[in-house]
């Protein structure tokens, strides 16, 4: 395959070149993880404004399971190229590009287009891995406006875990100062980056989750207290910990549990709803919203300079994520599968 190479500083055409042959894989939303395919294919070209990212980690989230089963909320592009998160190096440049550099170590958001302010306008809309091709190929093209440096310490492989799950737990902690008491449920990517970043922010993080074997690495990983949940009401084992059980000032609900994270929040707290992980969500009754006197934000990953903000906060505390296991870029399925069936205790992670 032939194309017309640019000079990004003048806009003129300097010439022809062979692009290089690469690998990617491709999905069917609704056909599962048996769905995948690695394919040999062009590598993409950049356009005005874009760059091209020889990829060097991607990571799972739940958010891909529902995209390949055909569940995801959002619209899926056909034979798409999977998976919202990575991070990578800049290798060439598009006509006009301005923000980045060729060698600049960089992520981006799950969306691309949302840059500040409150998400909702159309033009926001657009998703890595669904509407829009994602990171699993050893090359992708993004626009030059998503791109997110990489923090100085990690790793490729840990900046890829931040764009969805960290963002959102971020997000979700919203407004947290030092000498809150923040609680989260499950030992779930945003959870576990929701008890870190808590506690970079100076705040007590209790955590609950249905493992008894997780709790010691809870507790390894900063978190202030655990609560099992079959270990009897954890809403009012929760309100025990708090000073004069007045309750947690957030929970950073991934679960769809608002009975009773309502139960757990304090007066004028907040419930941080984040998503629906524990299945079908229970019915809610109003007058337990009204009795709790507190707030209920849903929310939805974050935008650029939320993602900038989080980076600046890591690099200044020298948080790590929590990786689980790296997988090679031809064993994307078996990490699908070591995702969707090991509940993985960390990221997930395939190594380019």
């Amino acid at each position: 395959m032939t194309d017309t190479t640019t000079d990004t500083t003048t806009g003129t055409t300097i010439g022809t070149t062979t692009r290089r042959r690469m690998l990617g894989w491709r999905a069917r939303s609704g056909a599962g993880i048996d769905g995948l395919e690695l394919r040999e294919e062009p590598e993409p070209v950049p356009g005005p404004g874009e760059v091209l990212v020889a990829v060097r980690a991607v990571t799972l989230g739940y958010r891909e399971l529902l995209v390949l089963r055909g569940e995801y909320v959002l619209p899926v592009k056909d034979d798409l190229v999977p998976v919202s998160d990575g991070a990578g190096e800049v290798v060439e440049l598009g006509p006009g590009v301005r923000r980045a550099r060729i060698g600049d170590r960089v992520t981006a958001g799950l969306f691309p287009y949302w840059l500040d302010g409150p998400f909702g306008r159309p033009e926001h809309f657009p998703q890595l891995g669904g509407s829009l091709d994602g990171w699993l190929a050893q090359k992708v093209v993004l626009p030059e406006s998503a791109l997110v440096p990489v923090p100085a310490h990690l790793s490729y492989a840990e900046t890829a875990t931040l764009p969805c799950a960290a963002v959102t737990a971020w997000h979700a902690l919203d407004g947290v100062r030092a000498g809150d008491t923040v609680l989260t449920l499950g030992t779930g990517g945003v959870s576990l980056f929701a008890a870190q970043l808590a506690k970079l922010l100076g705040a007590r993080v209790l955590a609950t989750t249905g493992d008894a074997a997780k709790a010691g690495r809870l507790r390894a990983l900063g978190v202030d207290e655990v609560v099992l949940r079959d270990d009897g009401d954890w809403p009012e084992r929760v309100r025990a910990l708090t000073d004069g059980g007045r309750g947690v000032d957030r929970v950073v609900d991934v679960v769809g549990d608002l009975p009773r994270a309502l139960r757990a929040v304090a007066m004028s707290g907040e419930v941080a709803l984040v998503g629906f992980l524990g299945g079908e969500p229970p019915v809610l009754d109003p007058r337990a919203l009204f009795g709790a006197g507190a707030r209920v934000r849903p929310l939805a990953v974050g935008s650029r300079a939320q993602f900038e903000a989080m980076n600046r906060a890591i690099e200044a505390g020298g948080m790590r994520p929590v990786v689980d296991r790296v997988f090679g870029f031809e064993e994307a399925v078996a990490a699908f599968r070591h995702y969707a069936e090991e509940r993985p205790f960390g990221k997930v992670v395939i190594a380019l």
